[in-house]
């Protein structure tokens, strides 16, 4: 594929879309444009409260009465619910941020963060480096808040080494309808490149948007992902060396680098 312009507008004349809005889309449109690409945002994921909510709030309650040492969140959407509820997390209780991502959103809303993992931004990199972090004690009080769909990793991971762990259940995901714009866009090779954050993420570009054109790339923001997209038929082309929304457009700007 062809790339107009150069210096430091290596994206000059690609169209991306950009799969989720908010603070973390315009953060990556930014990133896009500073690098000469037009992002097209179109949010394909949200929220939508939790089956047992009741089970959310007490837990809520509980953190804020200062019932658990720690509280461990795992992505960014985690953080809305957290938001929206006016969560309280007192002094005392330590939070775990899984990814850069995840603990910017923590930070943007007014949360502390202890923890992120330095390597493996992942559920079973936080689990690696847990033990270092919390000195190797056990029998310590967390609450791991999870999306209906996540595989629990963590909270099961975290109670095999001894710590007491409620599991509770802070969202579902649910897809968002994208404009016949945007389908059409996409459709024509108009798009040429769209960002795949999550499994999620990927089921709704398979169902929204495929199958896509041969001439589209699909970058994920790590191997994870990659694999969730290729369960729902869709086909990564590029992988990003890190968990981050940098590391994702960076990632891009190289094939766009190596096409030119």
């Amino acid at each position: 594929m062809p790339v107009e312009g150069g210096g430091g507008k290596p994206l000059t004349g690609w169209r991306v879309l950009v799969p989720r809005g908010g603070p973390w889309g315009d953060s990556v449109a930014a990133g896009l444009r500073a690098r000469g690409a037009s992002p097209v945002i179109a949010p394909m994921i949200n929220f939508a409260p939790a089956d047992d909510q009741a089970a959310l709030r007490d837990a809520l309650a509980k953190l804020a009465a200062g019932g658990y040492d720690w509280l461990t969140v795992t992505s960014a959407t985690t953080v809305d619910v957290l938001a929206s509820y006016g969560a309280v997390v007192p002094a005392g209780t330590k939070i775990a941020a899984v990814g850069e991502t995840t603990a910017a959103a923590l930070l943007a809303a007014g949360y502390h963060v202890d923890i992120v993992p330095s390597e493996d931004n992942s559920a079973s990199g936080l689990l690696e480096e847990w033990e270092a972090a919390t000195k190797g004690a056990t029998g310590l009080r967390v609450l791991a808040l999870r999306s209906a769909i996540a595989k629990q990793v963590l909270s099961l991971g975290l109670a095999r080494i001894g710590h007491e762990v409620d599991a509770v259940v802070a969202y579902r995901t649910i897809g968002v309808p994208v404009s016949q714009r945007v389908k059409d866009d996409v459709a024509s090779g108009t798009v040429r490149a769209v960002l795949v954050t999550s499994g999620s993420v990927a089921e709704q570009v398979q169902t929204q948007l495929g199958p896509l054109p041969d001439t589209t790339l699909v970058v994920a923001i790590g191997p994870q992902t990659q694999r969730d997209a290729a369960a729902y038929g869709l086909d990564v082309d590029v992988i990003a060396d890190e968990r981050t929304a940098e590391s994702l457009i960076d990632a891009l700007v190289r094939v766009a680098t190596q096409s030119a």
